[in-house]
């Protein structure tokens, strides 16, 4: 089953033209793009596990073949479960899009940065207000 983190950088970039203000129309149409088609591939892949785990649901009769399946079902679910939490984030970024809040850092108002956009389409920090905040979750600080 393919990872679903490869998908984005797979996805072609954006080339911006010449003066081209930052967020622009095309950027953001660009971005909604591929989140949407990001978002069809998770759910996808939820819905080839939810097939994959009905037709290898006998139970072995092996304790051994059957701890294994169990942990392997669980291991898919859990990874299901991290791909529910992105489609949210996704869902919150194809918002921002919609209200112009989207590619502005969620602390700072700057610019995240189309790098950035690219590398992580649901970002909400510039690199430097993440770094800011990791350091602050080590630290005990909120």
């Amino acid at each position: 089953m393919e990872q679903s983190s490869t998908f984005i950088e797979d996805y072609p970039s954006y080339v911006p033209q010449a003066d081209e203000e930052y967020m622009s129309t095309g950027m953001k149409e660009h971005f909604k793009k591929k989140l949407l088609a990001w978002k069809q591939q998770l759910l996808n892949e939820a819905e080839s596990t939810v097939t994959h785990l009905r037709a290898d649901s006998s139970t072995p009769a092996d304790p051994n073949d059957r701890a294994t399946q169990e942990e392997e079902f669980a291991l898919e679910l859990r990874t299901r479960d991290r791909e529910r939490k992105l489609i949210a984030k996704i869902d919150k970024s194809l918002k921002e899009i919609e209200t112009g809040e989207y590619g502005y850092c969620k602390i700072s108002g700057d610019e995240i940065g189309l790098a950035r956009m690219e590398a992580r389409p649901t970002a909400t920090l510039t690199v430097e207000m993440k770094r800011q905040q990791e350091i602050r979750e080590k630290q005990g600080i909120l």
